[in-house]
């Protein structure tokens, strides 16, 4: 491999637009498969895969499903983490990329329940825990993808370049459906759903060509050359940075617990006879939401090039708090400018932590040991946080009224205000040199 110091600085820049592309488009296409399933989960899944349960068993039960893609993502940082730190991070992308599109391409093919019984919803989370691999493995190597690239006093708008990944997966996944949706009619359930999942092979041909274009990055190239890679690096982390690890994991909660809520679960509750909006108005408000994160998620990640990581992350942490209860008693109004406008409100305060987040917790790691450190840090957190809260914010709703979503809100806010406080920032450090964490480059 090829250190960026021995490229002319033509191609250097272009290498890094390549990379940046590179990271942005892949992650978009994989978070628009993981979207579509926590769409079709809010919407459909009860009644194709458990027709035979109330309405409120039938959606714990999609949620859980949903759920159980996050409880996968640990397992799919461990493994890529492993080997993004052992062969590089362009090919670990290749097959995480191939992985989720198949994956969603064969959700799109599975019979019903009706058709086939019980086999169904055993195949349904099968096919779920691979896309949950697959995405475990794929969001700390398209951040060090750009990040590793880029101008290193600009690590935290060079890292915020996947995190747009994310909303552009949200806008395509409920977009189709929502096309989808209009389109087909009273066919949506019977087999309209069903389009948008096939369409992932579609864009994952796409990825491919975007990803094989690119270089592997120069800060990875240069262990390679040195010999520095460490055998067992998700071992190595573990052992090493256990503090770091167990922090990045318990910021993200004030992040990824109302990511959720904003994304996922407000389908379901705004749709809900209380409120009564459509399905079509719950995707397009979910969507026009998504579209204030594509700017808010750069702009912050450049902000905190200037102010730092931490200090950002921890004010939009403090954020939640405030918006806990406000952000359901607009909801509960009926009003649908009101819902509009503060689904897209709310997500400035997502994106405040969203945007510093992927350079946050990737600078918290030495080059050999960050894809696995960050990949595991971020990926802990869909356990307790990301994955279990459309399925407890729907018990909360049903058992105590949605005052108890609020305080769940608010005790997450003040988890990941604590730990973000507690990690270091380390936003000015020079990231290649191994002495900065107090170990060897490794």
């Amino acid at each position: 491999m090829t250190a960026s110091n021995g490229l002319p600085a033509a191609e250097r820049r272009s290498q890094i637009r390549k990379a940046a592309t590179a990271s942005v488009v892949g992650t978009a296409i994989e978070w628009y498969d993981f979207f579509l399933y926590g769409t079709a989960a809010a919407t459909v899944f009860a009644d194709v895969f458990f027709p035979k349960s109330t309405p409120y068993a039938g959606t714990l039960s999609a949620f859980a499903t949903y759920a159980v893609g996050f409880a996968a993502r640990p397992l799919g940082a461990a493994i890529f983490g492993h080997w993004g730190d052992r062969i590089g991070r362009k090919a670990t992308l290749i097959i995480t990329l191939v992985m989720m599109g198949v994956s969603s391409a064969l959700i799109g093919l599975l019979p019903s329940t009706d058709s086939i019984g019980v086999l169904a919803p055993v195949l349904l989370v099968v096919l779920r825990v691979l896309q949950g691999i697959a995405v475990g493995g794929e969001w700390s190597g398209s951040v060090l993808l750009s990040m590793e690239w880029g101008d290193q006093r600009r690590r935290g708008l060079m890292a915020s370049w996947p995190q747009v990944g994310v909303p552009i997966g949200l806008i395509l996944g409920t977009g189709a459906m929502s096309l989808v949706a209009i389109a087909a009619g009273d066919a949506f359930k019977e087999w309209g759903w069903r389009i948008p999942f096939l369409l992932s092979l579609v864009l994952v041909a796409v990825g491919l060509w975007v990803r094989l274009r690119v270089m592997e990055t120069p800060l990875f190239a240069q262990l390679l050359e040195t010999r520095q890679v460490a055998k067992l690096p998700v071992v190595e982390v573990v052992k090493r940075h256990p503090k770091e690890v167990v922090l990045s994991a318990l910021l993200r909660v004030s992040e990824q617990l109302p990511f959720y809520l904003y994304t996922t679960f407000v389908i379901t509750y705004i749709t809900a006879p209380s409120i009564g909006m459509s399905r079509t108005f719950a995707f397009a408000a979910v969507t026009a939401a998504a579209f204030v994160e594509l700017f808010a998620i750069p702009y912050f990640g450049h902000l905190s090039d200037r102010v730092g990581r931490r200090r950002l992350y921890a004010i939009g942490a403090a954020l939640l708090a405030v918006v806990a209860f406000p952000y359901y008693a607009l909801l509960n109004t009926g009003v649908a400018v009101v819902i509009l406008l503060t689904m897209m409100v709310t997500q400035i305060q997502h994106s405040m932590e969203y945007g510093p987040q992927a350079s946050l917790i990737a600078e918290s790691f030495p080059t050999g040991l960050r894809y696995g450190g960050a990949g595991l840090g971020y990926q802990l957190s869909s356990v307790i946080a990301g994955g279990p809260a459309p399925l407890i914010a729907t018990w909360l709703l049903h058992d105590y009224g949605w005052q108890a979503i609020s305080i769940f809100m608010i005790i997450g806010a003040v988890i990941g205000f604590a730990a973000t406080m507690a990690l270091p920032d380390r936003s000015k450090i020079d990231i290649s040199d191994g002495a900065a964490y107090g170990r060897s480059p490794a």
